[in-house]
């Protein structure tokens, strides 16, 4: 790049801008979508493509956390090279190779393996299994109990005293996974990684008649090459266009001038249709560029919604803005929510009961912070997963709802489905079980679940289901504030062993700090 022409060298400050100008040209962050290796995947890689996915990540069956089932790991999915492969002809028949970067996972560990990935079509890889056993992880798969041995995945002090890993291990391990790669790629006369991805010509099958079952496999459609791989592109070439200029943010941010320059109040009403996607997030990243995590004062910026909202609708939104969604929602909603507040309920002409009929998608709150969201009706499942700090109420929710959950409040007042808080280990879940059978639902490995007793515990129900009764108009939350007499013994408390035994030692310092002050304090005998 040649340097500006009133210099004979960059100077600092135009480096500076030089590196901003090309980040906004190429943009760090892509949409990545993760899809598991199994039969079909090719034409869900074709559909994502599509739907401008920037990254595809095919997971081979052998991945995994450590704190998955053995049951998940052995018998979930199959092989990575199954998978990467059918993608890989899927996406060149239809021409859509060339838009796509994709990457595959799945216990990778020596440079052959990362070669038949790439001649199967990958042109990323990841590697975790492998960089844990470097770092030196032992596979005792007890990452989600805290107990780690090595400590790897533990917040235990003496446990952590243990692990011994070092970056120069990692930089060894991936140095000679490099120079390996190297080698094979030198043995078949290819200079650049680039030749390799899609040749899937440079393998063969080995064949063992005389084995009674490997004689029977045929590896044929693995190593197939499609005729369109003579026209079309094998590998990335051209950046996805993303056609964000016709955004709904675009007019909301407009909109929204008077709030953002002088935190002036605004109200604006916009239909929306299930190809909005993300709607707010830009908004949210106008405010908090000027205003960074103080965002603007509650209810600064209020919009009402009427339509289907697309996934992740609230995405990211930030503290003052408003989103009122008189319709239905998909997947995602509030996902990363950091201050903002949604409320989801049916149109005004529905004729259906809310509290029976699920009206927005699946994996709502994913990683929320703070904020409120207030849904007068069923969510689908895993509501809250990753939830660390926003407050929610919901009419009903499907399996695994609370997932991970490690801070906030969340209210369901109705039926959930199975697997109830598995691996929640902070935040407080109070649930309606008017059938009695909510403990045959929760997973109660992490959590204790008890009656509402305590009076900071009533008081923080009713606050929420007010609330929910106020933004919502909901007839259910309207039921149970009027009989609570008859409702409040059926909640059931849902709380973590290890996050209860955190706020009882608070309030007993707090408690401690508090007599502490007052026998400081001069007495004074009127």
């Amino acid at each position: 790049i040649s340097p500006p022409p009133h210099h004979d060298i960059y100077s600092i400050e135009d480096l500076k801008q030089l590196i901003f100008d090309l980040k906004c040209a190429n943009p760090a962050a892509k949409i990545s979508v993760k899809l598991v290796s199994e039969n079909g995947v090719g034409t869900i890689a074709a559909g994502v493509a599509k739907a401008k996915a920037d990254i595809i990540i095919i997971s081979g069956c052998e991945g995994g956390t450590g704190a998955s089932p053995q049951s998940s790991i052995k018998h979930a999915g199959l092989p990575m090279e199954m998978g990467i492969a059918e993608s890989h002809q899927t996406l060149v028949m239809n021409n859509l190779r060339g838009r796509v970067r994709l990457q595959t996972d799945g216990q990778l560990k020596t440079g052959k393996d990362v070669v038949i990935a790439a001649m199967l079509g990958a042109e990323e890889f990841a590697f975790a299994t492998s960089a844990l056993i470097v770092l030196g992880c032992v596979m005792m798969r007890k990452c989600h109990v805290n107990t780690c041995p090595v400590g790897v995945a533990t917040q235990e002090e003496e446990l952590r005293k243990r692990f011994t890993g070092k970056s120069d291990y990692l930089v060894n391990y991936f140095t000679m996974l490099s120079q390996e790669i190297r080698e094979i790629m030198a043995e078949i006369g290819i200079s650049k990684m680039d030749d390799l991805i899609g040749r899937a010509d440079l393998l063969t099958s080995r064949s063992y008649p005389d084995h009674w079952k490997a004689k029977t496999v045929d590896v044929s459609k693995l190593i197939f090459m499609p005729a369109e791989a003579k026209v079309y592109p094998l590998r990335f070439m051209t950046p996805q266009h993303h056609d964000i200029e016709g955004q709904i943010d675009h007019d909301l941010i407009a909109i929204s001038a008077a709030a953002i320059k002088n935190k002036e109040k605004v109200w604006a009403s916009k239909c929306i249709t299930n190809v909005d996607r993300t709607v707010g997030a830009m908004l949210s990243g106008v405010i908090s560029k000027q205003y960074g995590d103080e965002g603007l004062p509650e209810d600064t910026i209020n919009v009402r919604f009427t339509g289907s909202a697309g996934q992740s609708f609230g995405a990211f939104m930030t503290k003052g803005i408003t989103f009122r969604l008189e319709g239905e929602a998909n997947d995602y909603l509030g996902k990363g929510l950091c201050g903002g507040k949604i409320i989801v309920v049916p149109p005004a002409s529905s004729t259906f009961v809310p509290e029976e009929n699920i009206i927005v998608g699946n994996t709502l709150l994913y990683g929320a912070t703070s904020g409120q969201v207030y849904i007068r009706g069923i969510a689908g499942g895993r509501f809250g997963v990753r939830n660390s700090g926003a407050h929610a109420v919901v009419e009903g929710a499907g399996d695994h709802c609370c997932e991970y959950m490690t801070g906030g409040r969340v209210v369901v007042l109705g039926k959930t489905g199975r697997n109830f808080a598995a691996g929640m280990s902070g935040g407080i879940a109070y649930v309606l079980d008017v059938d009695g059978d909510f403990d045959f639902f929760c997973n109660k490995g992490l959590v204790e679940l008890s009656p509402l007793e305590s009076n900071d515990d009533i008081k923080e129900v009713q606050t929420m289901i007010s609330n929910h009764l106020h933004y919502t108009n909901s007839s259910l939350a309207e039921r149970i504030l009027t009989n609570w007499n008859d409702y409040a013994a059926k909640f059931v408390k849902v709380i973590p062993l290890e996050y209860k035994k955190v706020l009882e030692q608070q309030k007993l310092e707090a408690l401690e700090a508090k007599l502490a002050m007052s026998e400081d304090e001069p007495h004074v005998r009127y």
